[in-house]
């Protein structure tokens, strides 16, 4: 199963969540960008339905893909 870590970041004169090379919106405390993260990592974690999804890759190439909606992350937040 895959594991995502939601990390709490000083971004932009203010706080973020980073995932990945992904930066959230700017918030302005830590705690609200903490709460951002827990609410955004639990979203994440919920099953949905199984459909066709579409990306850029890091290449900038269109990826279209069938995204299983029940094979969910298991997710945590440093910071």
């Amino acid at each position: 199963m895959t594991h995502v870590t939601y990390r709490i970041v000083e971004h932009d004169g203010g706080w973020a969540y980073r995932v990945g090379d992904t930066f959230s919106e700017t918030f302005p405390s830590h705690d609200a960008a903490r709460a951002a993260a827990v609410a955004a990592s639990r979203e994440q974690r919920v099953a949905d339905q199984t459909a066709m999804i579409e990306y850029a890759d890091p290449s900038g190439n269109w990826v279209t893909e069938r995204a299983d909606g029940h094979d969910r992350p298991e997710t945590d937040v440093e910071g």
